[in-house]
């Protein structure tokens, strides 16, 4: 299974909505996204087949190894890339929409030169 952008939005979703809830269901996942409890079950049997989710008998899901990797990625470049934004005077509204666009497109180049830029005006 080739993780895309929407399925990358998926493990990020569950990495956010279990550091700020401590577990994660299915509804919680809905209500993050805005998509159908349908679309979200479907979603959760492909990440669960394919190794990137665990599901318990109480349906409380995790990240495996293999998803939580893709979601912190994720997750680093959407907080980078948001507070970079920022940094150079966008609202922080629109730097958090943005940052969720640019996210899944931009080169590993230029987000490690954005980070290191980032970094270096963060600390001045």
């Amino acid at each position: 299974m080739q993780i895309r952008q929407s399925g990358e939005d998926y493990l990020e979703a569950i990495l956010v909505i279990q550091k700020r809830n401590g577990q994660v269901r299915s509804i919680d996942i809905c209500n993050e996204l805005g998509h159908s409890k349908p679309t979200v079950s479907v979603a959760m049997k492909n990440f669960r087949e394919n190794g990137y989710i665990n599901m318990d008998e109480d349906y409380m899901i995790t990240l495996t190894e293999k998803g939580r990797a893709i979601a912190e990625s994720v997750y680093e470049r959407h907080i980078v890339i948001s507070k970079f934004l920022m940094a150079i005077g966008v609202d922080e509204k629109t730097a958090l929409e943005d940052s969720c666009k640019i996210e899944h497109d931009l080169s590993e180049e230029t987000f490690r030169c954005m980070k290191e830029h980032y970094k270096k005006i963060s600390e001045s």
